[in-house]
């Protein structure tokens, strides 16, 4: 498959290469990072409205918190950044962003 040079990109590229299978779904978990700790109730009320199951993982040792979602789906370029520039723009009125996401195979 042929992917943006982009840190998402590369993110699949690795998974590919690990031979991971696009074929099927998995659940997908997105991260959002916030200016300030703790995010306002009012963001995560809109988190979960949104895509449901919202965790919260508080701050601990050098690990700063950060909430957490999961999409089953197939994974594919466009689900991974249309869905952080969508939660990044939900997001923004609250100091908060998502960049980051993962998947366990």
């Amino acid at each position: 498959m042929n992917w943006p040079n982009d840190s998402d990109g590369d993110v699949l590229r690795r998974l590919e290469e690990s031979d991971f299978d696009f074929s099927k779904n998995y659940d997908v978990d997105f991260n959002i990072d916030f200016n300030n700790w703790p995010p306002s109730q009012e963001a995560i009320e809109i988190l979960n409205k949104e895509y449901g199951g919202v965790e919260v993982y508080d701050p601990e040792d050098e690990y700063e918190g950060y909430l957490m979602f999961k999409i089953n789906s197939l994974i594919t370029y466009n689900l991974v950044v249309d869905t952080q520039s969508r939660v990044s723009i939900l997001m923004k009125p609250y100091g908060g962003t998502c960049e980051t996401w993962g998947v366990l195979h």
